[in-house]
């Protein structure tokens, strides 16, 4: 094989990278998932299931074959990666498939409706007579079928009621879409199908309504905050940190967080008593919050913030940020219904601005300016665009791009969060109202940690986790109730509001001992990371310095001692 060489001429110092031995076999392992989540398309089956597992057995067999010792650096850190990867995916798929497997019962009337949309695939036409009968009686299993569910003892959770819902959902669909496939385009089928398909649909979208409900009312769905989540309990938990290469238990992060808080909390401190508020750091809080600017005038405001973090770091030779990086960023607005969710800025290549829109209510409006003040938003530009998500999108599509299978938040997120630490230190901070609005967002990382972690072991509800927020942090209720629906109704896994802070420690540890202690030039060691694409920080660790890594690798580093 040949090797594709890239020298990064940007770097001041002398790593020259080649392409991984494994790049081909990642992209085609990316492209099989791919192929095979579009034909498998329910993924409440055991069709699915099954083939999902083959898939990952396959490569994982394909991994054992090859010849470790003899891979490069980067392809030795690909092999544990990809490794890890199809482990974590074969233990939660197969932890999915018991879940499946505990309700499977409520499709077994439906093997006709399975059956049906597989040969769609395949556009075998359906002998319609026979298909339309099968219809009817697949409707009269159906009824007997739910009168059999009702005098059954109801589903044990909510949550296994939901799927079993659910599972009734994807078969709907998926007929669904079997029937449109031949609907207008076969007349036959069409005459002969039309009223058996209406009258079953119908049935199939009953019997889900009354699956979801029918569980043991002892189990809270709701606790009032109307935000309905799912936690994973403490196993799941432990196993995600596993998968994560994070060698500590949910308790010792709690503990960790607790620490980094109550730091947070005596810096408030001081900063409460140079603005003239003694030990009430939260008065000095409202002070900061009612520092708002003009609704108007807001979007110029983030640009300098932004512009004003660029020079910082550029000025300081802490990192090289590409001219086209500064080229290509750019702002829009978050509507007043993603604001629901997403109470404060959202960034990348665009950074979605949030502030307050016409049709919000008054008390929403002052939230949202209260929430976004200059000094709290000081923190969070950077975070948002430069050194932060911006730049790492950037350098992310450029440089190992095949490595975006293992995409990990410890490292997005804990590489932004990491620069507030980095800039705090260096007096990034003009004055203590800037102090306030950084230690308001760090304290909010730890509150992370501490309400996401003990939500997923069932320690608190959401409307808990709302109440911590405001009453530990400060935050504004309505800020509070988006930041808890993020957490637990969003597209994020249940490590990932734990990230920002356990990732930033994890960089700043790493700064620590390769920089501070280590001797390595700053810019250097940033440049290199941006290198290595969104990967766990110990990996990165290992390949800074060089280590052979076992291609067993277990998480060893204990990088908060």
């Amino acid at each position: 094989m040949k090797f594709l060489l890239i020298i990064f001429c940007f770097l001041s110092f002398s790593f020259t990278v080649f392409a991984s031995e494994l790049y081909e076999s990642i992209m085609q392992y990316q492209a099989d998932l791919g192929a095979l989540n579009r034909k498998y398309n329910n993924p409440l089956s055991i069709e699915y299931f099954e083939r999902m597992e083959k898939l990952h057995r396959d490569w994982l067999g394909f991994l054992q074959n090859m010849e470790y010792e003899t891979l490069s650096e980067d392809a030795k850190i690909d092999y544990v990666l990809f490794q890890n990867h199809l482990n974590k995916q074969l233990y939660f798929r197969n932890q999915e498939q018991q879940d499946y497997r505990s309700v499977q019962q409520v499709t077994d009337f439906a093997l006709p409706l399975k059956t049906f949309y597989q040969e769609r695939r395949r556009a075998v036409r359906p002998d319609s007579p026979k298909l339309a009968a099968a219809f009817d009686n697949c409707q009269q299993a159906l009824t007997k079928a739910w009168e059999d569910q009702k005098m059954k003892v109801p589903f044990e959770s909510w949550q296994k009621a939901d799927l079993a819902a659910q599972a009734i959902t994807q078969i709907r669909m998926q007929t669904e879409e079997a029937f449109g496939f031949y609907d207008g385009y076969d007349p036959a089928f069409t005459w002969w199908m039309k009223k058996p398909w209406e009258k079953l649909r119908q049935s199939l979208m009953d019997y889900e309504t009354f699956l979801k409900d029918h569980y043991d009312n002892t189990l809270v769905k709701d606790d009032g905050s109307g935000i309905i989540g799912k936690p994973i309990g403490k196993t799941a938990i432990e196993k995600e940190l596993q998968f994560e290469f994070i060698p500590y238990t949910p308790e010792e992060l709690i503990l960790e967080a607790e620490k980094q808080f109550a730091w947070c909390e005596a810096e408030m401190l001081k900063a409460s008593n140079e603005l003239g508020f003694g030990s009430d750091w939260k008065a000095a809080l409202e002070m900061v919050k009612n520092t708002y600017v003009p609704a108007g005038q807001w979007p110029e405001d983030v640009v300098a913030l932004a512009e004003e973090a660029i020079d910082f770091v550029e000025s300081r030779d802490l990192i090289t940020v590409p001219e086209l990086a500064k080229e290509t960023w750019r702002t829009s607005m978050l509507s007043a219904g993603a604001q629901q969710v997403s109470p404060f800025f959202l960034g990348g290549e665009v950074i979605q601005i949030a502030y307050p829109t016409l049709e919000m209510a008054h008390e929403d409006k002052m939230m949202s300016m209260r929430g976004n003040n200059p000094h709290f938003s000081r923190a969070t530009v950077q975070h948002e665009l430069i050194p932060g998500h911006h730049l790492q999108q950037f350098m992310n599509q450029r440089h190992k791009p095949y490595r975006r299978l293992f995409n990990t938040a410890f490292w997005t997120e804990g590489w932004a969060l990491y620069w507030e630490f980095n800039l705090w230190d260096k007096d990034f901070p003009r004055s203590a109202e800037d102090r306030v609005g950084m230690l308001f967002w760090r304290m909010h990382r730890c509150a992370r940690i501490i309400f996401s972690l003990n939500y997923h072991m069932g320690n608190m509800s959401p409307q808990e986790c709302i109440d911590f927020l405001v009453e530990k942090v400060g935050h504004e209720r309505a800020n509070a109730e988006a930041e808890v629906r993020r957490s637990f109704t969003g597209r994020y896994g249940p490590l990932y509001q734990i990230a920002y802070m356990v990732g930033g420690l994890q960089f700043d540890a790493l700064k620590a001992e390769m920089v501070d202690r280590g001797g390595m030039i700053e810019k250097d060691f940033h440049d290199f990371i941006l290198t290595q694409n969104s990967i766990p920080v110990e990996l990165i660790r290992s390949r800074i310095k060089g280590e052979n890594l076992d291609k067993n690798h277990q998480s060893k580093w204990k990088f908060l001692d």
